[in-house]
């Protein structure tokens, strides 16, 4: 026969209950938290690089490869079509002004030269040949100039006697005609002699003044095949450094071709080198900064070459400080071309971090956990990158890679 449980019965089996229940929740609530702790990643904290937020400047910059190179540099060439004879000075070496480099063989050139003083010469004679001609010339017309003179004088008196005969009648109208008509042609005769001597002046004149052509255009090709000997020892015209030079000694070289150069090492710019998906953020003009190892050097875009070789454009950044300790030839260095600056703004350093993300989102370090935030990324250089919100001046950042956790909302550091 069932009997009804007494009151303390049902209050203790309550109880009871109650207690199960708990049991129940707790071991549920801490196996939910046991699973959650098994798949949370873990990063070991010295792994990580990380990064304060700061306030300050950000400028924006895209890179570029470079090369110190002097910023003066003297191309010699061979100012004649000649054999390299000898070599006096290699490169690497220093010269100064008038120093001689190297010598070449004047042989050809001197053949030239020797040619064209023959020629002038020949030149000058001629000239000489004129005169004489013309004197004799002249000498011949100046005499029948003279007869013809006498004669004109003869033939005038001869008309006037044939007049005065011709009034007494001694005479007849033919003979004062023809008397007249001898005048005439003895006058005419005088007149052409008279142009002849004219025309004959005139003709000396232009064959002198020809000559004088031809003799000043030899006298200065004489004068540069000389100054061309002169220059075939080949002497550098300003102090520097020899930076090449042709060594082929019995090598034949023609008239341009470059022989040497030598560079002034007192002051350099850089040979920079770009993708040409860049070209359009390039101008002349335009900020720099050139990077040598730890040192930064302010600097403006000087020129850019308007050809693009391989995908490359090249440019030139001249240099506030073009006579830096650092600079040396040939060096190889960093450049950054500004292309936009931000003030006071918040930044943090770079890091392989913003190389690789993907989204505007960062991972920041609170305790033992890091936190992955919404944040926008905006301007940047090689140093900093700005992040315009979802930080605050000293969050810390990480900065190294994450891009296997883009997606983890959690990761904790141990």
């Amino acid at each position: 026969m069932d009997r009804e449980l007494s009151a303390t019965t049902k209050q203790v089996n309550k109880r009871k209950r109650y207690w199960q229940l708990g049991i129940a929740v707790a071991l549920l609530a801490l196996a939910v938290f046991g699973f959650r702790t098994l798949i949370t990643p873990t990063i070991n904290r010295e792994a990580l690089r990380t990064a304060v937020v700061e306030q300050g400047p950000v400028i924006a910059t895209i890179s570029a490869s470079g090369v110190v190179v002097p910023e003066q540099e003297q191309v010699i060439t061979s100012p004649i079509q000649a054999r390299i004879e000898q070599v006096l000075l290699k490169a690497g070496e220093q010269v100064k002004t008038g120093d001689q480099i190297l010598l070449l063989d004047r042989a050809y050139t001197q053949l030239a030269y020797d040619k064209l003083k023959d020629e002038q010469q020949l030149n000058q004679h001629k000239s000489v040949q004129l005169r004489l001609n013309l004197r004799k010339t002249l000498n011949q017309l100046a005499s029948q100039l003279t007869i013809k003179q006498l004669r004109v004088k003869s033939l005038q008196a001869q008309l006037q006697d044939e007049k005065y005969l011709l009034k007494i009648g001694g005479t007849t109208q033919e003979s004062v005609n023809q008397a007249e008509l001898n005048l005439r042609i003895a006058q005419q005769e005088l007149s052409e002699i008279q142009q002849d001597m004219a025309t004959e002046r005139e003709l000396l004149k232009a064959d002198e003044q020809e000559l004088g052509y031809t003799l000043a255009m030899q006298s200065r090709s004489i004068e540069e095949l000389q100054r061309k000997m002169e220059q075939a020892e080949v002497r550098a015209t300003h102090k520097g450094v020899i930076t090449w030079v042709k060594n082929e000694i019995g090598s034949t070289v023609n008239a341009g071709d470059v022989i040497a150069r030598l560079a002034d090492l007192s002051s350099y710019k850089i040979k920079a080198t770009i993708s040409d998906s860049f070209a359009e953020q390039l101008k002349v003009g335009g900020s720099t900064i050139v990077r040598i190892n730890d040192t930064d050097l302010q600097g403006i875009i000087s020129s850019i070459e308007p050809t693009v070789s391989n995908g490359i454009v090249t440019f030139y950044v001249a240099l506030q400080d073009k006579a830096h300790a650092l600079l040396r030839p040939s060096l190889r260095v960093d450049v950054f071309v500004t292309t936009a600056s931000k003030g006071n703004v918040l930044r943090v350093k770079n890091g392989p971090y913003f190389n690789s993300a993907k989204g505007q989102q960062v991972f920041v370090v609170q305790g033992n956990e890091i936190l992955r935030k919404p944040a926008t990324i905006g301007v940047s250089n090689v140093d900093f990158v700005e992040l315009e919100d979802g930080v605050k001046p000293g969050d810390v950042v990480v900065i190294s890679d994450m891009a296997e956790y883009e997606h983890t909302e959690k990761i904790k550091l141990k």
